[in-house]
């Protein structure tokens, strides 16, 4: 079982999530974070953390959001990992 995040996701880019992770499962998929459900050991300390209530266990995630599992598992193939702040700019 591993988290998986939704479209609630898409555009935030909160790090919140990401800081929180112990086994370093997230991934930068561009307009949102996705999870490896290879590396994660579902123990939802992202989901407590993040703002837009993006981030579910993959048994809860909700049925309009159901294709998110296969997404999170197929772009953390091959989205960078993650395991800092996204650095945004100041200007």
């Amino acid at each position: 079982m591993a988290m998986v995040v939704t479209d609630p996701c898409i555009g935030c880019k909160s790090t919140d999530c990401v800081v929180v992770c112990p086994t370093d499962a997230f991934h930068d998929a561009g307009e949102q974070l996705v999870i490896d459900p290879e590396v994660c050991i579902d123990c939802g300390a992202c989901a407590a953390e993040c703002p837009t209530n993006a981030i579910y266990p993959e048994d809860e995630v909700p049925t309009q959001w159901i294709a998110a599992i296969s997404l999170n598992a197929r772009l953390a193939r091959i989205a960078p990992g993650i395991t800092e702040p996204i650095r945004r700019s100041t200007s």
